[in-house]
């Protein structure tokens, strides 16, 4: 077998491959033999048709499944003896392929880039001295007061951090709301809505106009919908909503006792601040790391520059697109919406597609160079934790995994995260007042 290679651009190859004619034939006969031993014609035997019947009734199959194998088989031996790192299925053509002469074909693939691995150990990184403070512990305690806050109705004007239980009616424009933005519904009209006044909650601005009303007062409201507001049509323009406050709630706190840690499940108001303390602390700790990880990734990242598999890129920003628009349909955004920004998306997704390409093909060399292997313990492991998350029975994940071959995607999460702990154990750590380390986006998970 003749096998030559032609760089036509970084990461692309076009390899041409001929195999010689007595290949072609002893490929022709075993396909053949395969068929004798299968064929069933009236007068003979399973297995003892005349060869030369069976040639000839099936001939366009056996040529077809001869091709095939052949090409597969071939194109297979190549990369391999070329020792191509092909990373997208190739693009076949030029064939040539009969009985009695060799088989030729070309084949463009897309291989890994090729570039040197930039020194990954003792990459530097801020991390802040802190350390979970009294004042922290108890900002978390008055969080679980207010999650289980009652609320009773008074008889007295609306005062802040009260809710107003209001009936209201909006116009934009001089007409009701829905003229402008169908899908806004619920701006435009509603009864016993309750709005906390001073927290900014519903409309920036709409709770405080009503601060010192009584139940049963009505007032005239107006606001301003920011530039961002989430219903695009009535993004910079004016509301005016006709308000009447129905009733006027206060909030009552739960003291700080250990009836209040029972309903958290603690023994005791004691065993709950220790509780408290522990999850703050983890949360400070993988807040810590987390900082860590993003800036090794921003460092190795802009340690090295190479080109990218264009096939790789295509994948990873349709899987971007895909995320940034269930993202925002999971928001209420609607598909008009999702349309008018679809530029926007397309944009945002390819560079985050970039960098998370790059950062993949880093994290593996790194992986083959440290030797960093995966167990199917480990994988177990994760697709358990997956389960447990998800809430999804573990036979259904695992039957959903396996119909769309995305084990593959568990085995890169599982190396990425181990190639991290090596660059985290190895990072060189500089310490920081609180408040001074970057703010990345980048999440290598």
């Amino acid at each position: 077998m003749n096998v030559t290679v032609e760089n036509l651009a970084p990461c692309k190859k076009l390899v041409r491959v001929e195999v010689d004619v007595q290949k072609v034939q002893e490929a022709f006969e075993a396909v053949t033999r395969d068929f004798q031993r299968k064929a069933i014609f009236p007068g003979f035997r399973p297995g003892k048709v005349p060869r030369e019947i069976v040639a000839r009734r099936f001939e366009k199959e056996i040529e077809g499944e001869v091709k095939e194998k052949l090409i597969n088989d071939a194109y297979k031996k190549a990369v391999e003896g070329q020792k191509l790192d092909v990373v997208a299925k190739p693009d076949i053509e030029e064939i040539q392929f009969g009985r009695g002469r060799p088989l030729q074909f070309a084949a463009t693939v897309e291989t890994a880039p090729e570039f040197e691995l930039p020194e990954y150990k003792g990459l530097p990184a801020r991390v802040e001295t802190r350390a979970v403070s009294e004042a922290d512990v108890e900002r978390a305690l008055e969080v679980l007061r207010g999650q289980r806050v009652s609320y009773r109705t008074v008889d007295r004007p609306l005062a802040s951090g009260d809710v107003a239980v209001v009936n209201y009616a909006g116009q934009c424009e001089g007409k009701p709301i829905t003229e402008t933005a169908p899908t806004a519904m619920g701006l435009t009209e509603k009864k016993g809505f309750w709005i906390e006044v001073g927290n900014n909650s519903f409309i920036r601005g709409f709770g405080e106009q009503l601060l010192g009303a009584k139940a049963g007062e009505k007032r005239t409201v107006t606001v301003e919908f920011p530039a961002d507001f989430v219903t695009p049509q009535l993004a910079g323009k004016r509301g005016v909503y006709e308000v009447e406050v129905a009733e006027v709630k206060e909030k009552v706190l739960p003291p700080l006792d250990d009836e209040l840690a029972k309903a958290y499940e603690a023994q005791s108001l004691e065993k709950l601040r220790q509780g408290v303390r522990r999850d703050l602390e983890n949360e400070l700790s993988l807040k810590r790391s987390n900082s860590i990880r993003n800036q090794l990734v921003q460092s190795l990242m802009g340690r090295v520059q190479f080109e990218l598999p264009e096939s790789s890129v295509a994948d990873e920003t349709r899987h971007r697109i895909y995320n940034i628009v269930n993202a925002n349909q999971r928001r209420g955004a609607s598909r008009e919406q999702i349309e008018q920004h679809k530029d926007r998306i397309a944009s945002a997704a390819t560079q985050d597609a970039r960098e998370r390409v790059k950062l993949a093909f880093l994290i593996r060399r790194i992986a083959e160079k440290e030797d960093v292997k995966v167990s199917q313990d480990e994988i177990g492991r994760r697709v358990a934790q997956i389960a447990v998350t998800n809430q999804i029975p573990m036979e259904k994940l695992v039957k959903d995994l396996k119909e769309r071959n995305a084990f593959i995607e568990i085995y890169d999460q599982v190396m990425t995260e181990k190639v991290m702990d090596l660059l985290e154990r190895n990072a060189q750590l500089i310490e920081a007042p609180p408040g001074s380390t970057p703010d990345f986006q980048t999440n290598p998970s």
